[in-house]
């Protein structure tokens, strides 16, 4: 008898289907075909095609947020952990856009497409950066009466470099430089001047 199949083992091989096909082209049919198994066996797992694409993007934002939770539990300064936060969300976001521009703009137009999965995602990323400035105000560093508002403010003002609807700008050769002028503006309001 067959092993049966994983959640994991579907969407790597919904991920090559999506890849071959592309989002609209791609069906639960051709899934099935590419796993050697009837369609009915994949809504064992997925009730449908919507949900097999809404976990297939909830994975690729995961990819996203998981390594920067690591950051948040580093030891150190909060001002540094938030710079090395956003650089490393940064890094990750143009590292996808620039290497595979075609299936970052697939992955960008399926997460569009699971707009509760986008949420989360945001609400998880400014929660790590809550957690950052909640201890640099505990540390003194940072000055917040308002610290999930405060980590909010960072993660918008810093969108330029990486919500994917702005992937045209990050080949600007400029735009580490303009990161630092932001970032320097973000630090100086930040940073408790007691």
């Amino acid at each position: 008898m067959a092993e049966p199949l994983t959640k994991k083992q579907i969407l790597d091989a919904t991920e090559q289907v999506l890849r071959k096909y592309g989002l609209e082209k791609t069906s639960v049919v051709d899934v099935a075909k590419a796993l050697g198994v009837s369609h009915g066996t994949l809504y064992r797992h997925f009730t449908n095609k919507a949900a097999l694409k809404e976990a297939v993007a909830e994975r690729w934002l995961q990819e996203v947020s998981v390594p920067l939770a690591s950051i948040v539990k580093k030891e150190g300064s909060a001002i540094e952990k938030t710079r090395m936060w956003l650089e490393k969300l940064i890094h990750i976001k143009q590292t996808k856009a620039l290497e595979d521009p075609e299936l970052f703009a697939m992955y960008n137009a399926l997460a569009e497409e699971s707009v509760e999965s986008i949420e989360k995602h945001i609400k998880d990323l400014i929660s790590q950066l809550t957690e950052i400035v909640q201890e640099g105000v505990n540390s003194g560093e940072f000055q917040s009466e308002h610290v999930n508002e405060q980590a909010a403010a960072i993660f918008f003002a810093t969108a330029r470099f990486h919500h994917p609807a702005l992937a045209k700008e990050w080949t600007s050769p400029h735009i580490k430089k303009e990161f630092s002028l932001v970032w320097e503006i973000i630090k100086f309001g930040i940073k408790d001047r007691a």
